[in-house]
């Protein structure tokens, strides 16, 4: 793959056509941005270039800055890293240029992609190209002059929703909006492009400096009150994340004092918040969450993914039919098995459920929901499994019910079919102990709600094959999931991680302290919902399954409360009958259920862990500490076992299993972040208090001793790998 370059060809016509190519989306590596510098500044004195068109080579115009010079700068801190791009290159050298530059766009220009293009004079794009700034995402806001360009061309409220929400338009949109001058054939891009660039410099065009505009911000009044909206809404939707707030201050500043004002305080922005916690930590899973599908003795053995067209899925409850759903909007076949016409119609409507409110949400076309839906047929019996390439079983967690079915598809299928299993907590190994295919059988564990959640983690056993790996890797990326591959044991990686948090929050509420307060010092932190709304959310049958699971597996280490059987015999299952830790009206917020307080003193009672009988007294952090710091002991546990291939692995099924936020890095860049140290500490002080719920694990000491962090590689001679 060739490398970094930029090429400017001269035309009969006193065109220069400055082309990007930084294969595959051409990114603006710092060499790219050099280039374009040196290629303007030809252009400059060259007298028979008349006017420019930049565009970018391979059907892209630009995906934006090059993102890893944002690693490089949150390893070493140094900024100077950064080039000057927003005022030497952008404003300088080619916005107050004396001879004009069309942006030439196809297929995409984000981020300083789209700002490059903003800083032309003017924008031909060919049809339904991707416009966006998508910085917010990644923790700083649009640093090469985007907060004050986009405003003035489409507009305040327009361009605000598009920072914000970190969320592309078409191109199409955008000529509605006057962001994009025109909308040609791809074909005729370039031509209409170079003639747009003579009309501008011939005088038949004016010569747009977007910069200067001003007609589309509206009346200071006006913009004021849309911004003070705007923040008080980023506050509640975007909490944590300074930049939200940066970036409205810096669209505020260049309203009121100008579009250079504005670009200069941009630039000082930008460099505080690329610093950031936030930074490090979004720019982290960003990196991490391409990783997951590299994994040694999978993808770097020369292996290629099998086609993947029909699939069947063995039951249609919740699971199996959002299984269902994910694989038929990826276009694959589907066949939903049931055990009676009953449930199987049932199953069948719950998918044709999900894919229509789908189109109701605007997020699925009428066209793509009937092809969809053509792709699926349901079965009551193993009769059309003949021709499957894979089978994904999603029935009740009963071991020997799972084996039955392992047996029977093992006669059923293709001696090539995949046999996945969607089991949350069962061992793979026992799975299949009554079939000879073992080097089949994989775990294809979603989470709910299964064509919702992004995460699929890939469980296989010491016996599964590469290539089922491989392949179950492909399906992920084709069902848009992204996959994780773990080892095979009790709650495999994310599960198991988590399992110390409803444990340690039901420890502290027997302790003493307000269920009410562990879950708003949770959700302060980030998390969607606390530990005690979760499991309303949940339902109190799964928390008692799971906690038997958890409790067999890890005994030495398991806290075993009262709470949630006193519940249930109180007549409460959580959100399923309105009744939990919160009540459930209609249309409105959970508001905490102060009935259940009598409940929780009767658990204290029977636990009777509170020292001297009285409440434990804790401040806000020592809760935060108190239910996380234990979930960070088992991912260490994770680490030791080698159950996931690397750490930034654990954070990524943390970040999309589990809702922690994407903003603090993962758990375990997290726990960086707050120090092994302190942590291993706090877990022995609670430890000789509490007992060996808190016990530091010997992975955790043992880093804390070498100075190490937890996310640092095993040395060989650590490993226990379960991969």
């Amino acid at each position: 793959m060739a490398g970094p370059r930029i090429s400017m060809e001269v035309g009969n016509d006193g065109v220069a056509v400055i082309t990007m190519s930084n294969p595959p989306v051409n990114s603006l590596a710092i060499s790219i941005i050099a280039g374009l510098k040196e290629k303007y500044d030809e252009a400059m004195r060259r007298n028979d270039v008349k006017a420019i068109v930049l565009t970018g080579g391979n059907g892209r115009f630009s995906g934006g800055f090059d993102i890893n010079v944002f690693e490089k700068v949150h390893k070493t801190g140094d900024l100077s890293i950064m080039p000057d791009v927003s005022v030497d290159l952008v404003v300088n050298t080619i916005e107050d240029a004396r001879k004009p530059s069309v942006a030439a766009v196809q297929g995409l220009a984000l981020g300083g992609g789209l700002e490059l293009a903003m800083g032309c004079h003017a924008r031909i794009s060919a049809p339904k190209a991707l416009l966006g700034l998508p910085e917010l995402s990644l923790g700083v806001i649009p640093g090469f002059g985007g907060t004050q360009r986009l405003p003035r061309l489409a507009g305040l409220k327009k361009a605000v929703e598009i920072m914000l929400s970190s969320k592309p338009i078409m191109s199409e949109e955008g000529l509605k909006l006057g962001l994009i001058d025109a909308v040609v054939p791809p074909q005729d891009l370039l031509k209409v492009s170079r003639m747009w660039a003579l009309d501008i410099a011939e005088g038949r065009k004016p010569f747009v400096r977007s910069l200067h505009m001003s007609d589309k911000l509206g009346s200071l009044a006006e913009a004021h009150d849309f911004l003070m909206l705007a923040r008080q809404k980023a506050k509640q939707t975007a909490r944590n994340m300074p930049q939200h707030q940066a970036c409205l201050d810096v669209i505020e500043e260049g309203i009121v004092y100008g579009g250079y004002t504005g670009v200069l305080k941009e630039a000082k922005a930008f460099k505080e918040l690329v610093l950031t916690d936030t930074a490090k930590g979004l720019v982290h899973v960003f990196f991490s969450q391409r990783m997951t599908s590299k994994v040694p003795g999978v993808s770097d053995v020369g292996l290629k993914p099998r086609h993947i067209k029909k699939v069947a899925v063995i039951g249609g409850g919740l699971m199996g039919s959002g299984i269902a759903t994910a694989l038929l909007l990826g276009n694959i076949q589907v066949l939903l098995k049931e055990v009676n016409a009953e449930f199987l119609s049932k199953g069948l409507t719950t998918v044709q459920g999900n894919i229509r409110s789908l189109v109701a949400r605007g997020k699925l076309v009428n066209g793509k929901a009937e092809k969809a839906l053509s792709l699926l047929k349901g079965v009551l019996d193993y009769s059309e499994f003949k021709d499957v390439d894979m089978v994904i079983e999603a029935v009740v967690e009963k071991v020997s019910l799972k084996q039955t079915i392992f047996s029977d598809l093992e006669k059923a299928c293709p001696p090539h079919c995949i046999l996945a299993t969607n089991t949350s907590t069962i061992d793979l190994n026992v799975v299949g102990e009554r079939t000879n295919s073992q080097e089949r059988i994989v775990g294809a564990h979603f989470f709910s709600p299964a064509h919702v959640m992004p995460l699929l983690e890939i469980v296989r056993t010491n016996k599964t094959s590469a290539q089922v790996i491989l392949d179950l890797i492909s399906v992920g990326k084709i069902i848009q999931k992204v996959p994780v591959v773990v080892g095979n044991c009790t709650g495999f990686a994310v599960n198991r991680a988590f399992f110390p948090y409803a444990q340690s929050a039901h420890l502290l509420a027997n302790l003493g302290v307000d269920v009410f307060r562990i879950d708003r010092v949770i959700s302060d932190f980030g998390l969607p919902i606390g530990p005690f709304q979760l499991q309303d959310l949940a339902g109190y049958g799964v928390a008692l399954a799971v906690a038997k699971e958890f409790d067999a597996a890890f005994s030495d280490r398991t806290f075993k409360s009262p709470l949630v059987e006193l519940l249930v015999k109180n007549g409460r299952n959580g959100k399923n009958n309105g009744k939990g830790y919160y009540t459930y009206g209609k249309g409105s917020k959970p508001k905490p259920d102060f009935s259940v307080l009598p409940i929780i003193e009767e658990s204290r009672k029977l636990t009777n862990i509170m020292p001297g009988g009285k409440p434990i007294s804790v401040s806000d952090q020592e809760i935060l500490g108190m239910i996380l710091f234990p979930v960070v002991n088992e991912a260490c546990r994770v680490l030791d076992e080698g159950v996931v291939v690397r750490a930034s692995d654990l954070d990524v099924a943390s970040v999309l299993g589990m809702s922690f936020p994407s903003y603090r890095g993962g758990l375990v860049f997290w726990a960086d972040t707050v120090g092994p140290s302190h942590i291993y500490n706090c877990l022995n002080k609670w430890s000789n208090l509490y007992g060996n719920f808190f016990k530091p694990s010997r992975f955790l000491e043992e880093r804390v001793a070498k100075g190490l962090s937890l996310s640092a590689p095993a040395s060989s001679s650590d490993s226990r790998s379960r991969l």
